[in-house]
């Protein structure tokens, strides 16, 4: 793996390059300065783009496909939404060695939220829930399914695995105990429902303390409500938390199953990360922490 890559199979992408890519493809844009984004992002690589807008390339063949996804469904949900969310102003094609397509969107003004810092987490948990709860009421009509869609169950094998080969750095007794409680919870058994599905510090921009914007949707489409859940405990302290269950009326399975989401979920980003992103690492580790309080 090269130096600075998060991932075997990941692309090179610089400045010039995009230059180039512009100048090619959106020649009305050419004369503006390109500047990469100091991003935690693990998926896709960032260049702002004059000062209104960004330029977003996949870094990963899996993160390619998500480019037609985006370019569909968000302009159909941007109007639909409480807050912000990116809504592409072009798309690019494979050129000049670059093998996928990419996207050109509005610049969307703001602060990633500090993980354990947040100055007023009553707000955030209001303004969390009523972002959560308008894009699960979007008629799901045709929607492609999540990227975190699965059953609980279905990644057991994985989450074990990362529980494993976490040892000595987690409490790996107290997160096989909570895992296995989330696996006896019964699955959602009612219709599938929009999920943003990566409610987390980076995918959120805060605005004077109030979310004004939700970005990053490559993991966007239908499955079970409670996978947005998980930013309860990626975003919010514990003691903001009910607060955020009473809005979403969320019922005790509910609960313990987007509780094992977040569980799974930052045990494989600090499996994987953890040598290669310390940004993304920080928060796994404090998310886990999180979810192994006493309830």
């Amino acid at each position: 793996m090269g130096a600075g890559k998060m991932h075997a199979d990941e692309v090179s992408v610089d400045s010039s390059l995009v230059q180039r890519l512009i100048a090619a493809q959106f020649p009305r844009w050419a004369g503006l300065p390109v500047e990469p984004i100091d991003s935690a992002g693990t998926s896709n690589a960032m260049y702002r783009l004059g000062p209104d807008m960004v330029v977003r390339l996949p870094r990963l063949p899996g993160a390619a496909g998500d480019v037609e996804k985006e370019h569909r469904w968000l302009p159909r949900l941007a109007p639909l939404l409480p807050f912000h969310v990116p809504v592409p102003l072009g798309k690019g094609s494979p050129a000049l060695s670059y093998p996928w397509p990419w996207s050109v969107y509005r610049w969307l003004d703001g602060e990633n939220p500090s993980v354990g810092r947040i100055a007023e987490p009553g707000l955030l948990a209001k303004d969390l829930a009523e972002f959560v709860t308008a894009l699960h009421r979007i008629d799901p009509t045709d929607g492609p399914p999540s990227y975190r869609s699965e059953p609980l169950a279905d990644r057991d094998t994985a989450t074990r695995a990362a529980i494993a080969e976490l040892r000595g750095i987690v409490d790996t007794e107290a997160a096989t105990t909570t895992w296995e409680a989330a696996l006896r919870v019964p699955e959602w058994s009612g219709p599938a429902v929009w999920l943003h599905a990566d409610l987390q510090p980076g995918n959120l921009l805060m605005d004077r303390g109030r979310l004004s914007a939700v970005i990053d949707f490559e993991c966007l489409g239908l499955g079970d409500p409670a996978v947005d859940l998980i930013s309860a405990w990626y975003l919010l302290p514990a003691d903001a938390r009910g607060a955020f269950r009473a809005a979403l009326a969320a019922d005790d399975a509910a609960w313990a199953r987007g509780r094992g989401w977040a569980l799974s979920t930052a045990l494989m980003e600090l499996q994987h990360y953890r040598q290669t992103n310390p940004v993304m690492a920080t928060i796994a580790r404090h998310v886990i922490r999180e979810v192994l309080l006493p309830t």
